[in-house]
């Protein structure tokens, strides 16, 4: 079953449960990926449907921070419970130990000795962990292992 197939059916199952949070969410994550869809001009494959559940995701706790930031914890929290039912569709995270593993790796394959060299690694690393690690830390990490 391919992913658009399963926020289908669990859109269809959260209308039935009456889970109006869980139905938005969805709901706002099929019209992404219509639009997605519209701007290439065809349709997404996993990957890419992917793409987009991270741009969510990512969208969403940047809503959570700033909402914080400015005193609307009731936002916030609608924020990261869309972020969690979004997360729910990627793959397993990557630890920190498994994305150093990863990097170190590409590092050596890449031949990288500085952080001048950042740009070469973390073309290949963002390939290597497309959805299963947030790119803020993977570029954390290239960057703590580069200037190691």
């Amino acid at each position: 079953m391919s992913l658009q197939d399963q926020l289908t059916s669990d859109m269809k199952d959260a209308l039935r449960a009456k889970d109006a949070a869980r139905l938005s969410t969805i709901r706002q994550l099929r019209s992404a990926i219509k639009n997605k869809e519209i701007e290439i001009g065809g349709s997404l494959d996993d990957d890419a449907v992917i793409g987009v559940i991270t741009t969510q995701v990512k969208q969403r706790r940047e809503a959570a921070q700033m909402y914080r930031d400015n005193d609307r914890p009731e936002l916030a929290e609608k924020e990261e419970a869309e972020q969690t039912i979004l997360q729910d569709y990627l793959p397993t995270q990557l630890s920190e130990d498994e994305l150093q593993t990863i990097i170190s790796a590409v590092i050596a394959e890449m031949g990288a000795t500085s952080p001048k060299d950042m740009g070469k690694v973390m073309g290949p690393v963002m390939a290597k962990t497309r959805g299963c690690a947030d790119g803020k830390l993977v570029n954390q990490l290239v960057r703590e292992l580069l200037a190691g």
